[in-house]
């Protein structure tokens, strides 16, 4: 009850001092226009001063710009900072925030840093138009699951420097099993993004950008530990000589996180056991200069993780009798093996800079084993996943005309995927499914500008499968008009598609049956925004969208189950959302900052085989979040900020008659440069100890800590 007050007023008063403080510094500044780009598109930006310096040379299509070597311009305004972010996902090359159509949102690898983010999962905690809490703990391992737009985590496509990563077998990338210190930053693009990008895009998009080389030769070590064991140590070196530059780094975690919990549904108290985790992730890449006019890039990233699974506390699930949602494993493990690889090939033809074609072959390799090594013998069974994927990208970007530009090319990814079941009381093995996909498009974005204040793009892809049914076209449209020097208008349609799974589609596995005959699910999005700036202090950003969705493949359970199969997949209906996205981003003075976000989802069921579920709220994807934050941060690199995280009330099924509460936390961030190449970093997350749950019988960690040190040299 003390930590629901506290959350309660906490966040009355740090939106009211929010506030207050705006219309003060609107009543002291002047609301004189300066020059302001087409469009105000802004990031969810915590506020780091050392963000501020100029956009870099733009090197290529698929990767940003080298890190800044120097010191950066205090002086220049949030607004600044907002809009010359370099972005890539809503172009399909290099641009930035204000160049977008798109709300499109960003979180750099020093906010990663200055907020003590372990992995992308976390990294993505304050950003809006994003759930990305997960749905089983939030411990450094904890899977992910991203909502957007009322999407669920197989509908929003993952992206590793431009290109896909999703698992075809499950639908989705774990992004937890990504640390942060090989992040340059990490791009969030709601409402789908099928035309540029193909299947797996219906709820939105989310690029992860790896480090490229710096210009002078720079190594980085961490040194972190915290709570419940957590010990984390990584480094980086980066540098270039002559035409050859290089990223070369390590990472290894590892923590217990073995903690005191209390579940009052079940009436349970105990410790969560089984929950610890070891990462070793290593990266490399390696960029060459042939001429001035060309490049070659390849680039291989080894994720390796060992990890506990506890599972959850026995919940009796009314409807069932006194059957249990899930229970708690002692002994079960998961494993992951995964190797990405990439080579890009950059080449400017003619003879300005206002043609770029890049060429990238890739492949990737990803292996997940499940021991269940809970409960009698009989039931005892490991099960394994292997993913090979190989994939072709072609683009040329070309800025054919002064106020015109045309991104085209083609896409190939070939995905086989493999899943066994062994039971170790009876010594056999069952291949559950063994298949691949074939993928193939052709993709182009053309978009010119009317007038200096009136921008239109037109987008077009024709996707080809080797799966029935399952080629698909998707259009899109964007504009955005600059009503004043201050406001800008902004409207965009994408239509989505996502092909059904391997395991959707093949699974043999008795106790859950593929369907063969699943057409893929499709989608509308649509959102209408304007971007508003506050005088010299600040951006405030509004997006209204709609989401449209149909043939949503779900499960469909068998009760009882039938010749022991539980259940088989099936196209079972239509899901509507509507929502809001808010941003506004202060600069209070000259090194502090603050922002406040917003989302509100309201996903409805229209259509479903299930009547009961028809007009509710689908679970997980509807819950709203607000998040809150101010900080300071000078020149020299201190760097003191809190932050709030608020989720609202949301359901865990589709009839609605079971909720999670929701909660609320405050972070506090520290960051103290004890030299020019030595600081020390702390936070405490979750001050007030809410405890709370985010999937039923899966518990929080409670208040947690950790502090470090980050050497530079």
């Amino acid at each position: 009850m003390h930590s629901n007050f506290v959350a309660k007023w906490g966040i009355q008063i740090v939106v009211s001092s929010l506030i207050i403080v705006l219309r003060i510094l609107l009543e002291n500044h002047s609301t004189k226009a300066t020059e302001i780009p087409q469009i105000s598109e802004l990031s969810n930006r915590v506020g780091s001063a050392k963000d501020l310096q100029p956009v870099g040379e733009v090197i290529s299509q698929n990767a940003p710009a080298s890190t800044a070597e120097k010191e950066p311009d205090i002086e220049l305004t949030v607004i600044d900072k907002l809009l010359n972010e370099p972005v890539y996902s809503p172009f399909r090359r290099e641009g930035t925030v204000k160049d977008s159509t798109r709300p499109i949102y960003v979180i750099t690898g020093e906010e990663m840093e200055a907020q003590g983010a372990r992995t992308v999962r976390e990294a993505l905690k304050f950003l809006p138009g994003i759930l990305p809490d997960g749905t089983v703990g939030t411990e450094v391992n904890a899977l992910s699951g991203q909502f957007i737009r009322g999407s669920n985590t197989g509908q929003v496509l993952i992206l590793l420097d431009g290109r896909p990563i999703n698992n075809l077998g499950s639908g989705e990338f774990d992004l937890s099993e990504f640390t942060t210190n090989n992040i340059e930053r990490i791009e969030v693009l709601p409402g789908g993004g099928s035309t540029l990008y193909g299947s797996d895009a219906i709820g939105g998009v989310i690029n992860i950008i790896t480090r490229r080389p710096t210009e002078k030769i720079t190594t980085e070590a961490k040194v972190n530990i915290g709570a419940y064991g957590l010990n984390q140590q990584s480094i980086q070196n980066s540098g270039k000589t002559g035409d050859i530059g290089w990223v070369i780094g390590y990472n290894r975690t590892q923590a217990k996180y073995n903690y005191p919990f209390a579940i009052p549904e079940a009436n349970f108290q105990g410790t969560r056991e089984n929950n610890d985790t070891l990462y070793n992730n290593f990266n490399i890449k390696l960029d060459a200069n042939l001429g001035k006019r060309n490049t070659l890039a390849f680039s291989t990233i080894y994720l390796a993780k060992e990890q506990g699974v506890p599972g959850g506390v026995p919940i009796p699930v009314p409807q069932f009798g006194q059957g249990f949602f899930n229970s708690l494993t002692e002994n079960n493990r998961k494993y992951t093996d995964q190797v990405l690889t990439d080579l890009t090939w950059n080449s400017k033809l003619g003879s300005g800079d206002d043609s770029l074609l890049t060429a990238r072959v890739y492949s990737d390799f990803i292996n997940t084993r499940f021991d269940n090594r809970s409960g009698a013998l009989a039931s005892q069974n490991r099960f394994d996943s292997n993913q090979t994927s190989y994939g072709i990208q072609t683009t040329h970007s070309w800025n054919f005309a002064k106020n015109q530009s045309l991104v085209y090319g083609f896409d190939y990814r070939n995905v086989n995927v493999r899943n066994t079941s062994f039971s170790y009381s009876t010594n056999i093995e069952r291949i559950n499914y063994d298949t691949s996909i074939s993928q193939g498009a052709l993709f182009a974005r053309y978009e010119v500008n009317f007038t200096p204040n009136w921008t239109v793009n037109l987008g077009l892809r024709q996707d080809f499968s080797s799966l029935i049914n399952s080629s698909a076209t998707s259009p899109s449209v964007g504009t955005k008009f600059a009503i004043s020097d201050s406001t800008t208008f902004r409207a965009n349609y994408i239509k989505n598609f996502r092909v059904p799974t391997i395991a959707n589609l093949f699974n043999n596995n008795p106790s859950n049956i593929g369907n063969p005959e699943l057409k893929p699910e499709r989608g509308d999005s649509f959102d209408v925004g304007i971007d508003q700036k506050l005088g010299h202090i600040g951006l405030l950003r509004l997006t209204f969208f709609y989401n449209r969705v149909s043939d949503v493949i779900a499960f469909k359970s068998l009760i009882p189950p039938v010749n022991g199969n539980t259940g088989t997949w099936e196209n079972i209906g239509l899901v509507e959302t509507t929502g809001l996205e808010a941003t506004l981003n202060l600069q209070l003075t000259k090194n502090v900052y603050a922002f406040v976000n917003y989302t509100a989802n309201d996903p409805r069921i229209l259509e479903s085989s299930n009547p009961a579920e028809t007009n509710k709220e689908l679970r997980f994807a509807g819950a709203d979040s607000i998040n809150v934050g101010i900080n300071y941060e000078n020149p020299e690199g201190l760097y003191m900020g809190i932050l709030m995280h608020s989720l609202g009330k949301y359901p865990t099924n589709n009839i609605n008659t079971e909720f999670l509460a929701g909660y609320t936390t405050f972070d506090v961030k520290l960051r103290v440069p004890l030299s020019a190449n030595l600081a020390v970093n702390g936070s405490v997350d979750n001050i007030f100890n809410q405890r709370y749950q985010l999937f039923a019988g899966f518990p929080d960690a409670g208040r947690v800590f950790q502090v470090g040190l980050n050497w530079k040299f």
